[in-house]
């Protein structure tokens, strides 16, 4: 059986960088014991968490901060996808060793049209090279992003090779008819939405929860409907967070969310960006500022939390 942490909201976590670019070690910290405070569970290392633009060592460095820090393991979900087998490999050595509820582990990315066979072989090599029964896998679709989708044939193939390893999955693809098809055929695989906009169809259909962006901004709103699904208002919380997930259509999600916490947060490391992604402007800022507030956008003692 999944250790049944494996369940519920977690948030792709924001990563802070000082003047000189460099992951922000503190506020990062400090920013994760808040999001955990709301409920959430931390998927660090994941898209919106810059994490590409981040190298293995820091990663590693900023994962071990969390573990000195004695953050709950069994609410992380670290991102350990990489594009070369070796940094997979280390990065899952972490998970496995600290024994995190999983691993969000992306494709390997850059090579595309490869095929399901390369896909396994890339995922099974990484398993048998860790060699730990403690390493969970999720795996993460998200093909707009990564140009690799991950099939149900190749879910198939790993869950029948690796049931005790590959556990779940991350369907970041914008389409539930893909989200239930995996729900469907696969009952005991954990299948996590990747926004909370699909989080009441998802756990209608036995899922697992999901792992979205705006879980870093209002986590608690999410996780709120997450423990609350079977209400009578649960549609209606659906409803509002979808109008708040609204408030960052069509704008740089990555550095609007940062803007966000920076703002509300009073924590100004939060607005830098590492190239080649870029600071939210000023002006975009005030337009959905303004949104946020006709929304009352609430985040509980983030200022106090990030001091």
């Amino acid at each position: 059986m999944v250790n049944e942490t494996l369940a519920g909201v977690f948030a792709p976590v924001l990563t802070p960088f000082d003047r000189t670019l460099k992951p922000d070690a503190p506020l990062f910290a400090k920013y994760c014991g808040w999001v955990l405070s709301q409920g959430a569970g931390l998927a660090v290392f994941g898209t919106n968490s810059e994490a590409n633009s981040l190298t293995v060592g820091e990663k590693l460095e900023l994962f071990s901060l969390l573990i000195d820090n004695e953050l709950p393991v069994e609410k992380m979900m670290p991102g350990t996808g990489a594009c070369a087998l070796p940094d997979a490999v280390a990065l899952c050595q972490a998970g496995a060793k600290a024994k995190t509820a999983a691993t969000l582990m992306l494709p390997p990315f850059y090579y595309k049209d490869v095929s399901d066979d390369g896909l396994f072989a890339f995922y099974a090599e990484t398993i048998e090279r860790v060699g730990d029964a403690n390493l969970k896998i999720c795996l993460y679709h998200i093909p707009q992003v990564s140009g690799i989708a991950i099939s149900l044939k190749l879910i198939e193939r790993l869950i029948k090779q690796y049931p005790d390893t590959v556990v779940g999955i991350k369907d970041s693809g914008g389409d539930f008819a893909n989200t239930k098809a995996m729900l469907d055929a696969f009952p005991d695989f954990r299948v996590f939405c990747g926004s909370e906009r699909f989080l009441l169809e998802t756990m209608r259909h036995d899922g697992a929860g999901c792992i979205s962006a705006m879980a870093n901004v209002h986590p608690g709103a999410i996780v709120n409907l997450y423990e609350t699904r079977a209400n009578a208002d649960a549609q209606a919380k659906q409803d509002a967070l979808n109008a708040t997930r609204a408030a960052y259509d069509g704008i740089a999600m990555i550095s609007a969310l940062k803007r966000t916490i920076a703002e509300y947060g009073k924590a100004p490391g939060f607005k830098t960006m590492r190239p080649p992604l870029t600071d939210f402007p000023d002006e975009a800022w005030e337009a959905l500022k303004t949104k946020l507030s006709a929304l009352s956008l609430k985040t509980p003692n983030l200022d106090k939390a990030l001091s």
